[in-house]
């Protein structure tokens, strides 16, 4: 096990807690969008003893002593990440994505500015201005969403909202979007009525980074991104801006809206970084979009509809609708049998989030593994077995034996 013998002595249930959860990330098929392995290095730098040190204040510039050792970890992680993305400035301190997102805004922005960003409804995120969210209660959100005959975003439709709203702040990005997204058709719109752009790319980072997908860089004011996704990073998140947002940036992400800094996961962000500019990452990062097309192809022949018809990215959005099953059936089924999905509501869904018409498919953690297009047809196939036998026992039991052969063919965490 992964040094945890002091726990194991300290704490056996927690202990017990941990090892059960290695145990199910190595024999279940993880294919939620959002999540990844993030290597041996990462988890190595997380639970170091740079988690002993607070480091308020930014490199150099410390309101604390003794932090000449952070100070280089925290160095490391804004250089690459900035030669990373080719960005002016970084902060790498945001401990989440929603932190991230609500500190552009916080730099930017006063109380009841209107912000545009995509609908939760259609595949935006929580902090881009949803009710439920303090981002939808401290400002005005205005939502746009994707065309309803061809499910992605529809350009004429967002300028068409913005003239009438006149946001201060447009948010490009999403949660459950499987296209590109067009940046520079963002930045147009925003300079029509004298807008920021804010791009948050939590889920496309690691395509970014190696180029599968354009980059905001060059059109948004802002980039936001989450490291624990496509870049296999550990939890946290970093800002990208213009050098002449550093100022507002740095002083809203502390002391604007954070404390001190989490340092042993800034260490692991500047470990993150400098492994995406590996050519290695970049061939991860193709076969990952390679098995999401793959996976979207065979659910259409099928006959299961892929929303928008198909995928750009590394993950694929179906509906069940047709197939008289809900996401929330679905999900549960599927864990039964191994493999970890999430229910995801459609564009124009007609059911409650809680149960939604459809499922989110995303390949980056089975992709970690070594699985390819081989494996994705295998996967696929396994997964419309279930939702064609939903809460049978024994096809259930059939496919988590196939799954574990699977697993055991393509292991993770073998030392651990």
């Amino acid at each position: 096990m992964h040094e945890i013998e002091s726990i194991e002595k300290f704490d056996p249930e927690i202990a017990d807690a941990i090892k059960n959860e290695l145990d199910r990330q190595k024999n279940y098929l993880q294919m939620i969008a959002s999540e990844n392995y993030a290597s041996k290095a990462v988890l190595e730098a997380q639970g170091s003893i740079m988690t002993n040190k607070y480091a308020e204040g930014y490199p150099h510039k410390r309101y604390y002593g003794g932090c000449e050792f952070v100070d280089v970890a925290e160095d490391l992680a804004i250089e690459r990440a900035k030669k990373l993305f080719g960005a002016e400035h970084a902060n790498v301190q945001p401990n989440s994505g929603t932190n991230a997102n609500f500190a552009v805004y916080n730099a930017v922005l006063g109380h009841g500015d209107t912000i545009m960003g995509m609908s939760l409804a259609h595949g935006g995120h929580l902090s881009h201005g949803a009710k439920v969210s303090v981002t939808g209660k401290i400002f005005n959100p205005v939502q746009y969403g994707v065309n309803k005959y061809t499910e992605q975003i529809d350009f004429a439709e967002i300028s068409d909202i913005a003239k009438k709203a006149k946001p201060k702040l447009i948010i490009a990005g999403a949660s459950s979007y499987s296209r590109e997204i067009d940046f520079k058709a963002f930045r147009e719109i925003a300079d029509e009525v004298n807008a920021y752009v804010m791009a948050d790319i939590a889920h496309i980072a690691g395509l970014v980074a190696a180029k599968f997908h354009n980059s905001p860089v060059p059109y948004a004011d802002f980039v936001t991104s989450t490291t624990q996704k496509t870049l296999q990073g550990p939890r946290g998140a970093f800002i990208l801006s213009k050098e002449k947002y550093k100022k507002e940036t740095d002083k809203s992400v502390f002391p604007g809206t954070q404390g001190g800094p989490f340092m042993h996961v800034i260490a692991a962000k500047a470990i993150c970084f400098k492994y995406a500019m590996t050519e290695e990452f970049k061939d991860y990062i193709f076969n990952v979009i390679k098995n999401s097309k793959r996976i979207a192809k065979i659910f259409m022949d099928e006959n299961y509809r892929v929303v928008s018809g198909g995928t750009d990215n590394h993950l694929c959005l179906i509906d069940l609708s047709s197939h008289k099953i809900t996401g929330r059936d679905a999900e549960a089924s599927l864990y039964k049998a191994g493999i970890v999905i999430n229910k995801n509501v459609i564009p124009f869904e007609t059911l409650p989030p809680t149960i939604a018409s459809g499922i989110r498919i995303g390949t980056p953690s089975v992709t970690a593994r070594g699985m390819k297009e081989k494996e994705m047809d295998r996967i696929a196939m396994m997964i419309i077995d279930v939702l064609k036998n939903l809460n049978n026992r024994e096809t259930e039991e059939n496919v988590q034996k196939e799954v574990i052969n699977l697993c055991n063919e393509f292991p993770v965490y073998e030392n651990l």
